[in-house]
């Protein structure tokens, strides 16, 4: 995948699963009231599935009925909120804590936690083995990646080691039968491949940013598009509302176009025919399986970023909406190595 500019720093992160720190925000207050018990908890070394079925265990309540906002990396330091049932006139249930996975607090709530509730995650960072000059480099990139954002690529953990989720989904478009959770994830892989191709495309020829013919835009913190020839703005107000970041261009999510779908025309969609021609076998597979079409900003907004240097390692901390990957910043940043993969 290309980049917005040449790597000049290199190192490693998540030596150790407390190099990588997330940490959940929630975008609505908690009722205290309710039939829904709400558990900030802190995971290391475990998946977000593997901490629920321990919690389903310790407390009886089935891994289905417990809810969360988001999957959490596992070969990290987590901290996130997940719901369970449980009776107004029951006492709180003991929790078997440990280093792998601890409660920190319990509070009631009206309703179960949904998918995607979560507002955005804070992530902080510790980048290792730079050296000093690398520490500089990477410092000199944190104003420009501040100001513009970065290339809102999916990341590797979205493919599988080595790319073996894109090959599963072509197993599953050739016939192959998988489990319903292996199929998500295939599908999943697919789409997010295709994304991060028309991308790549457009980062290498510089215009990510930028406005080309047909381009269709996503305002800010919503799902909302609209086409280029369908509004009425000035391709200068264009302009000025990329570059505050109130709108994004977008690429496609492949799958099948409904009644209500926007499509490019023009320069945007010749990015994505290129890339659908050249792997129409996806395309078409995703179609087949049912998948509806959707946009995705190809701008990703980085807020609070900082870096703090520790002789030849860093520390760096930002806060990323919700479905974007903390690795699509490290990768403007410098070349840095995954050491838990």
């Amino acid at each position: 995948m290309a980049r917005t500019a040449s790597a000049v720093a290199s190192g490693r992160f998540r030596v150790e699963a407390t190099d990588f720190v997330v940490e959940e925000i929630m975008q609505h207050a908690l009722a205290d009231a309710g039939e829904h018990l709400w558990l900030w908890i802190e995971k290391t070394g475990l998946t977000t599935h593997q901490a629920i079925e321990r919690l389903g265990r310790d407390c009886g309540v089935s891994p289905r009925q417990i809810g969360f906002a988001g999957m959490k990396d596992r070969h990290a330091t987590t901290y996130q909120w997940v719901s369970m049932p449980w009776p107004i006139k029951s006492g709180l249930p003991i929790f078997s804590n440990s280093q792998e996975l601890c409660v920190h607090s319990a509070r009631r709530h009206t309703r179960k936690l949904k998918r995607g509730a979560h507002a955005a995650n804070r992530f902080t960072i510790r980048l290792r083995d730079l050296g000093v000059d690398g520490v500089q480099a990477a410092a000199g990139e944190i104003e420009r990646v501040a100001r513009e954002g970065v290339p809102n690529y999916f990341g590797e953990q979205r493919f599988g080691r080595g790319g073996t989720n894109v090959e599963m989904a072509r197993e599953l478009f050739a016939g192959a039968r998988l489990a319903r959770n292996k199929r998500s994830i295939a599908l999943s892989a697919a789409r997010s491949f295709l994304f991060n191709e028309v991308l790549s495309a457009r980062v290498a020829d510089g215009c990510w940013r930028n406005a080309v013919g047909g381009d269709v835009f996503m305002l800010a913190g919503s799902n909302s598009v609209f086409a280029v020839d369908d509004t009425e703005e000035t391709e200068a107000r264009l302009a000025e509302r990329l570059a505050a970041g109130d709108i994004s261009p977008t690429g496609l999510m492949p799958g099948r176009l409904g009644p209500r779908s926007v499509v490019p025309g023009g320069r945007a969609a010749a990015y994505e025919a290129a890339v659908s021609a050249a792997y129409s076998d996806l395309l078409d597979g995703l179609a087949a399986a049912r998948v509806d079409a959707e946009r995705r900003a190809l701008v990703l907004p980085v807020a609070d970023l900082s870096i703090t240097p520790e002789g030849n390692d860093c520390t760096v901390s930002f806060c990323l909406d919700s479905g974007a990957f903390a690795t699509s910043v490290l990768r403007e940043l410098g070349d840095f190595r995954d050491a838990m993969r």
